[in-house]
């Protein structure tokens, strides 16, 4: 992705963490001669391979699904947006722009057979479930093995271990400190959580 200095970020524990809190992917493949997007929810791999892996599943219809173990995949993780209105900036004369947080990954596909299959919904299932405490954790043990089984057969498993991992924080880092603190006045004022990833960069 473009990433100007300003707003790169290279820190690992820094795209690990976007990743665990916004664990709906877009995934691309090149499928055919044309690129394919697919979304699903991913599980954290974080201590496979320098850079982490993510695993995730998708229809067995879905035209990535045919990609042959080893083809390339890029995957992107939308983090916090927002709209910047040139009225919070000190300086006059400026433009509207867009904060936002991304992440992008790359990496050559691998499958997820069989009891890794079933460990992979496993994984995710408990991840979320976890989220909802003090709800007792449904898992997917629940799940009648005839009808797991069914469900098991109608999807594709997929691991991504990275070869390239980066991550783009375009939060004001390019304005001056006065113009800066208006946009975190004015992204707080909407109640908009990315005024405190911007304090934290500060």
């Amino acid at each position: 992705m473009y990433r100007p200095r300003a707003f790169a970020v290279d820190d690992i524990t820094l795209l690990h963490e976007v990743i665990r809190s916004r664990v709906f992917a877009t995934v691309a493949a090149m499928v055919d001669g044309r690129v394919e997007f697919a979304y699903a929810p991913v599980v954290l791999d974080p201590h496979e391979g320098p850079l982490g892996a993510v695993r995730f599943h998708l229809a067995a219809a879905n035209p990535i699904s045919d990609v042959q173990e080893g083809a390339p995949l890029a995957i992107s993780f939308m983090s916090d947006d927002a709209y910047v209105s040139p009225d919070w900036y000190a300086t006059p004369g400026m433009v509207p722009t867009w904060n936002y947080i991304t992440v992008e990954g790359r990496g050559a596909m691998r499958h997820v057979k069989g009891e890794g299959l079933r460990q992979l919904l496993a994984d995710l299932t408990a991840a979320e479930e976890v989220k909802l405490a003090p709800k007792k954790p449904w898992t997917i043990d629940k799940v009648p093995a005839a009808k797991m089984e069914t469900l098991l057969n109608a999807i594709v498993g997929f691991s991504l271990p990275f070869d390239s991992l980066e991550g783009k924080y375009k939060l004001s880092q390019n304005v001056k400190p006065e113009d800066h603190a208006g946009v975190v006045r004015g992204l707080e004022a909407r109640g908009m959580t990315l005024a405190r990833a911007m304090k934290k960069d500060t």
